[in-house]
């Protein structure tokens, strides 16, 4: 979709809707619009970044199946939640590893949302193994770890962010000096954008050149818990 928006206002006010009308029966009443204006241009919009983040690694996947690829479905898991409401109230795409099954696998990572939307990149909740696995690469590898989230025009963009644990993790010394690092239990950075950015025709440039420049890092951990980048 060369020179116009993939994205229009109508998906951020079906989403603020949404969020005022989180029922199934208003859901289904308006499912014909969620389909024009929220999934058909999100998809579209995987679809014209997968030759974009093949140039990045061509170990990441951009799979515009409307089931099983790399959009998110719209339906909340409320089976363990307090939170019954049936609709998530944003759209969201993420772009992992080849051999990853599931939102803990390496990944870049697009969210639109009325008055949050955001980029991010890395590892959210993985596993023990994997935590320990980055952990190690960067008491190893310390200057490689700084490099690749030290960048002017890394740090300019984004911010390394997670949850972490309140001391050191068993094994590491409390006096590391990376150990806010080592404390992450989620490896991730965000960058922000705005409603106007999302719906402009750049939009699809502007995400791709923030993925090329978390590159580094994307790098780092993907080789760090044992996959090709």
């Amino acid at each position: 979709m060369p020179n116009q928006p993939h994205f229009q206002p109508s998906l951020f006010q079906f989403l603020r809707d949404l969020a005022q009308n989180n029922k199934r029966e208003w859901f289904l009443a308006n499912k014909e619009r969620y389909e024009r204006e929220v999934k058909a241009p999100l998809l579209q919009f995987i679809t014209d970044f997968a030759p974009r983040l093949n140039k990045i690694s061509q170990h990441f996947v951009a799979d515009p199946r409307p089931s099983g690829g790399s959009m998110f479905r719209i339906h909340r898991d409320t089976r363990f939640s307090n939170d019954k409401r049936p609709y998530k109230t944003a759209a969201t795409a993420q772009f992992r590893h080849e051999s990853g099954k599931d939102v803990h696998a390496p990944g870049f990572y697009l969210h639109l949302e009325p008055g949050n939307v955001f980029a991010g990149v890395g590892l959210w909740h993985p596993e023990g193994d994997t935590q320990r696995a980055v952990r190690d690469a960067i008491v190893e590898k310390p200057a490689e770890w700084k490099r690749a989230i030290g960048g002017k025009s890394f740090t300019q963009r984004f911010e390394v962010s997670g949850d972490s644990l309140k001391r050191a993790p068993r094994g590491y010394d409390p006096e590391h000096p990376l150990i806010d690092y080592l404390k992450l239990k989620d490896f991730v950075a965000f960058t922000q954008f705005t409603e106007r950015d999302a719906c402009s025709a750049g939009f699809l440039n502007q995400y791709a050149s923030a993925m090329r420049t978390a590159k580094p890092m994307m790098q780092f951990l993907t080789k760090a818990v044992g996959l090709a980048f």
